[in-house]
C-alpha cells in the first residue's frame, strides 16, 4: 500500500487488487497518520473508520474497487 498526502484531510492510496492484481488508486478523506495507525493496530477497519463508506473500507483491506467487485460478482439485488 502506498499512501500519498494530498491535503490536510485527504490522501491518495494505491493498493494492488487482491482480485485482479491491478494497481488501483483512490482518494480517501483521511490523514496519512490515521491509516498508518490503523495498519499498525489490530483494529477492524469498520471500527477504525465507521464514517467511511463500506466500499472504501473494502478498498483499504483488499485493494478491490467497487467496479471490480461488481464486474466479478454482479450487483446486489434489492
Amino acid at each position: 500500500m502506498q499512501i500519498d498526502h494530498i491535503d490536510e484531510n485527504m490522501v491518495r492510496v494505491t493498493k494492488t487488487s487482491a482480485l485482479t492484481g491491478k494497481h488501483n488508486t483512490m482518494r480517501i478523506p483521511l490523514r496519512q497518520g490515521e491509516i498508518e495507525n490503523w495498519l499498525e493496530s489490530t483494529m477492524l477497519v469498520q471500527d477504525a473508520f465507521p464514517w467511511i463508506a463500506a466500499d472504501v473500507r473494502q478498498f483499504l483491506i483488499s485493494g478491490i474497487t467497487q467496479d471490480e467487485w461488481n464486474e466479478a460478482f454482479g450487483l446486489e439485488e434489492a
